[in-house]
């Protein structure tokens, strides 16, 4: 299993309990993990965070991971019937975008 990164662990926690995320709840969140936190790196990531749909992230994270196990048998109809629309493919590419920014944040 990948290794995740506990800086987005605490992004996490903290959108899921419904508080905001800061660089300030970050480091607290690492602190009382046990883990040492970077404040520079809190910091860059909680910018970088700000105005992101987390649940709208998170719900096309869930629908690419589901969607090996939900591919078509063989002989179904062709795969230009799901096609999504353009407006569709092109948020997300934006949501993808960003997530691979977050992750290129932290290696």
């Amino acid at each position: 299993m990948a290794k995740v990164d506990p800086y987005l662990h605490a992004v996490l926690l903290l959108h899921g309990a419904g508080k905001e995320v800061s660089q300030e709840g970050i480091v607290a969140v690492m602190k009382a993990a046990g883990a040492e936190a970077d404040d520079a790196k809190a910091k860059v990531l909680s910018e970088a965070v700000k105005g992101v749909d987390f649940e709208e992230l998170l719900k096309n994270v869930a629908t690419v991971a589901a969607a090996p196990a939900a591919a078509p048998a063989a002989g179904a109809a062709p795969a230009a019937a799901a096609k999504p629309e353009e407006e569709e493919v092109s948020e997300e590419k934006k949501e993808e975008q960003a997530a691979e920014g977050l992750a290129n944040l932290f290696g």
